[in-house]
């Protein structure tokens, strides 16, 4: 992001009557505030993150056996998953499975779906947003708990087309 692209961007916050605004990038976090009650003047700060690449998936273990633990051996997974389409989060918000506490949830594991089926809700600012498959196919695994928060892109389902 360049200078001109924050400055543009402080004007439109100044315009839009916004108190504060937050935009976060892989290498930039800037706050802007603007009629700061004490002071009366914009306030602007920039933090420069230093970027970090995505941590590497774990090896497969050497002696090709499976591991005792918990968690399912990594490569059986990315091999199980290829085929698979993931449902990713469009927007950052709090993951609901339900529409409402007392009613069940949108859709179960071993469900089939059809394209624009509701799979779940991200709230987002107090908004409900339905987020519908793009496929059809077969729910194979839920890949969020429920109320749970999520990120932008976040994977949320795993969905088998065939």
């Amino acid at each position: 992001m360049d200078i001109k692209e924050i400055q543009s961007l402080i004007k439109f916050v100044a315009k839009s009557g916004a108190s504060e605004v937050k935009l976060e990038t892989d290498d930039i976090k800037i706050t802007i505030r603007t009629g700061a009650a004490d002071s009366g003047q914009e306030k602007t700060y920039v933090q420069h993150i230093p970027v970090q690449a995505a941590p590497a998936p774990a090896p497969p273990p050497a002696s090709g056996g499976e591991p005792a633990s918990k968690e399912p051996d990594p490569k059986v997974e990315s091999d199980e998953s290829s085929k698979y389409i993931t449902i990713k989060s469009p927007i950052i918000g709090t993951f609901y499975r339900k529409p409402s506490p007392d009613k069940p949830p949108f859709v179960e594991v071993g469900d089939t779906i059809s394209k624009g089926d509701v799979l779940c809700v991200i709230e987002a600012m107090k908004l409900f947003n339905d987020i519908e498959s793009e496929v059809s196919g077969k729910v194979v695994k839920a890949l969020v708990e429920d109320s749970s928060p999520v990120e932008f892109d976040q994977p949320l389902f795993l969905i088998d087309p065939s």
